[in-house]
């Protein structure tokens, strides 16, 4: 009798620990949907390429704060999240301090969008800061490619990405559609027509990734033209973007396999005990 007592309190002990374990698993998973939606109604995600063959080394603030030290010619940042909202942007010589600023510009970014700015300009008349909008939603299994014309002095330009040649007649200052691609081995060339002169970079494409490439510099003069290239593998918290797209309709997230490894050990457990129970 004693036996089937203790069972018997075993039983509901394993009962409430069970539910309090869905509760808390709800509840968390239930927070963090909370928290990443927040995140999303809240955030741009915003990066910053130097193609200004005017500015050299530069220092750049964001609101007034410091958000690059020198930033060289031709570099590219990582994305960084900004709160949506305007923003003053500046550029400055390195060592200058804000106040020095040799450009200064007030640019609005939404919520969930992703942005690319680029500071460009071979005067200090001409000197601007580009922006363009990116999307960063990954293709399954395959790469995304996208380029960028930022050469002073090339005129319109034609792209080669691979063996597809269709994108013709680019301006300065202009970004091309994107164009998914096989990945592996792949070589981008960008040709001037006007001066007769082609510029070539090999890239490796992995799969869901965005590759951007950009054609910086000056044909003729300093610094030299170039293409540089960045890859991303999507931007958190925009909706479509990673490393590993899954379908909208089916996605487990880890947290939600752990509970579920944590509930099928305690219905083990609680069928050996009700195992004992009908023994006792």
């Amino acid at each position: 009798m004693k036996g089937s007592n203790f069972c018997n309190k075993l039983f509901r002990r394993g009962c409430l620990v069970l539910g309090i374990m869905f509760l808390v698993g709800f509840y968390s998973m239930s927070n963090l949907s909370a928290r990443t939606a927040l995140a999303d109604a809240n955030t741009s995600y915003v990066r910053v390429i130097h193609a200004s063959p005017y500015v050299g080394t530069a220092d750049v603030f964001v609101d007034g704060k410091p958000f690059l030290n020198s930033f060289q010619f031709a570099a590219v940042t990582d994305y960084a999240a900004l709160p949506a909202g305007n923003h003053k942007v500046q550029i400055a010589l390195v060592g200058k301090g804000v106040g020095a600023a040799a450009l200064t510009k007030t640019l609005p970014v939404e919520a969930g969008k992703a942005y690319t700015i680029a500071a460009v300009g071979a005067t200090p008349q001409s000197l601007d800061l580009q922006v363009f909008i990116d999307d960063n939603k990954v293709v399954a299994n395959q790469a995304k490619v996208r380029v960028y014309h930022l050469i002073p002095d090339a005129g319109q330009v034609n792209v080669s990405v691979g063996e597809d040649n269709s994108i013709k007649d680019m301006t300065y200052e202009d970004d091309s559609q994107y164009l998914t691609v096989d990945t592996g081995p792949c070589n981008f060339s960008v040709t001037v027509p006007l001066l007769n002169v082609t510029l070539s970079i090999p890239k490796n494409l992995q799969p869901n990734t965005v590759t951007s490439i950009f054609a910086v510099g000056m044909v003729k003069g300093n610094p030299k033209a170039q293409l540089v290239t960045a890859t991303t593998q999507g931007i958190p918290g925009l909706p479509q973007t990673g490393a590993a797209p899954v379908s909208e309709d089916f996605a487990t997230p880890t947290s939600a396999i752990g509970l579920l490894a944590i509930v099928l050990l305690l219905m083990a457990g609680l069928g050996t005990v009700r195992y004992f129970q009908r023994r006792a």
